[in-house]
This record gives structure tokens, C-alpha cells and sequence, in this order.
């Protein structure tokens, strides 16, 4: 059900909105909106991409989250096996937006959340991301700083919507749960239960098996540290 826009406050136990992201408006649940969402009948759908803004995005080097221009190193929030294949389907953002999304997006910062198919707008064209998209909450996400995003065109669908990005090798990783650090245990257990996706689409290629599980063994040397060391 649509609901109207109408001036609300920031939810209460939000943490900090970064200043970058104090002129986006507030939902009904007292929510910021960020850039990136598409306004169906005049209100947010956090699920769904508007492609103009997706394009700014990539045109105009502007932050996913807040829709102002990105300082580098840009900040990809990503699920553990973008982390894997260096594969994105969202833009980066600022360090600060970035920071609070995984504290304070229902979706990010619990693990056990589900995305929301009921009440889909259908007189929309929407389509999905994409490449390999894994509709599972992956429980853990990941600041990864880069020096290097670069779009690129996957499939042939001739709208914006083909759109991924090469997040490059990072410079720094957190990973988080929870709206809080993860532990390694949790951050080696995101893998653990995402790796098999990945690994069916490789059967029977066994040279993309092995270049697949040697890019999970350079992750896991960005997982946290243990506790006390």
C-alpha cells in the first residue's frame, strides 16, 4: 500500500546520519531515503533501483547513498562473495554513508531479515539485477575501500539495468553483522554458507573451480582478527 510523504523524525536508536545524508528525505518509518531509491505513486521503495540515479551514479561520480559526489577511496558495501569474485551491482558510496547503511538498513543489519516480495509495484517494468544474484540475507556485509570501480556491461538488456562494477582490490575491509563488527567466526561462516552458489555455477569447469576457491583464500585473509589478538 502506497503511503503519502510527510515531514517525519529520524527513528529513534538510529545512529548518527551522516551530514551527507541529512538533506535526503525521511520515510514513514523515519528512515532516510537514499539516492539510489526509485518513488512509486509518489513514495519510496527501498527495493527497488531507479536507473536514471544509477547512471548519475556512474556518470556523474556521485555517492549510491546520499547522491553527492564521492571522494576516493570510494566505499562499495558489498555481501562476502562480491568480496569473492570483486563483483558489485551497486555503486560505491562515502565512507560515512557506507558506515551507516551497515548500522542502520533492516537488511544489512539483521541477519536474519528477508527481502520483501509482497506489494511489488506491478505497472513498473522492473528487472532484475544483473548477474548472480543471491536472494539469501548473506548475514554479514563488507566496507570494502578501493582506489578502482569500473562499470561494466553484463548481458544485453538495453536499458541501465545490465550495469555492474569491478570493485577492484581493496585497501581496507570491515566486516559487519548486526550493526556491529562481525567476529572472524561470523565473517568465516558468511562464506562458508555462500560459497556453494558460486560453486554450482562453476561445475564443470574445474579450472573456474579452483581460480574460484583461490579467490576465497585471498578474502579470508581480510577476515577479522581473533578476539584478543
Amino acid at each position: 500500500m502506497s503511503r503519502p510523504l510527510k515531514p517525519h523524525p529520524y527513528r529513534k536508536g538510529l545512529p548518527e546520519v551522516p551530514t551527507t545524508m541529512r538533506p535526503l528525505p525521511i520515510d514513514w518509518r523515519g528512515f532516510p531515503v537514499p539516492f539510489f531509491v526509485a518513488w512509486i505513486k509518489g513514495s519510496p521503495d527501498h527495493r527497488v533501483v531507479e536507473p536514471i540515479k544509477l547512471m548519475r551514479c556512474v556518470r556523474d561520480g556521485l555517492c549510491w547513498v546520499c547522491g553527492r559526489a564521492l571522494t576516493s577511496p570510494a566505499v562499495c558495501v558489498i555481501g562476502p562473495m562480491c568480496g569473492v569474485n570483486h563483483v558489485s551491482s551497486e555503486p560505491p558510496s562515502h565512507e560515512a554513508c557506507a558506515r551507516f547503511s551497515v548500522q542502520a538498513c533492516p537488511f544489512l543489519s539483521r541477519p536474519h531479515a528477508h527481502r520483501r516480495e509482497a506489494g511489488m509495484p506491478e505497472d513498473e517494468p522492473l528487472v532484475e539485477a544483473p548477474g548472480k544474484m543471491l536472494m539469501h540475507n548473506p548475514g554479514v556485509s563488507l566496507l570494502w575501500w578501493t582506489a578502482r570501480v569500473e562499470a561494466f556491461r553484463h548481458g544485453n538488456h538495453p536499458r541501465s539495468h545490465n550495469l555492474l562494477f569491478d570493485i577492484g582490490d581493496p585497501l581496507k575491509v570491515e566486516w559487519w553483522t548486526e550493526g556491529r563488527p562481525a567476529t572472524r567466526v561470523e565473517a568465516e561462516q558468511s562464506l562458508v554458507v555462500g560459497l556453494p552458489t558460486l560453486e554450482a555455477a562453476c561445475q564443470g569447469r574445474e579450472h573456474e573451480l579452483a581460480v574460484l576457491h583461490q579467490q576465497a583464500d585471498v578474502l579470508r585473509r581480510w577476515l577479522p582478527a581473533e578476539a584478543g589478538t
